[in-house]
């Protein structure tokens, strides 16, 4: 019985594609923390949290 060789790709592609979704996800969560970082510091701030900061 001969046997078929088995597809080197399909786990390269699934880390690649885990690694963009990845990096997607963080990018998306760093841009947000840019744009919304002050607000939420005040948020702490005024609420007595600001100290785990």
């Amino acid at each position: 019985m001969r046997l078929l060789p088995r597809n080197r790709i399909a786990p390269a592609a699934t880390i690649a594609f885990a690694a963009l979704a990845l990096s997607a996800a963080t990018g998306f969560a760093f841009s947000a923390w840019v744009e919304k970082g002050a607000a939420i510091f005040m948020t702490y701030a005024e609420a007595g949290l600001a100290w785990c900061f």
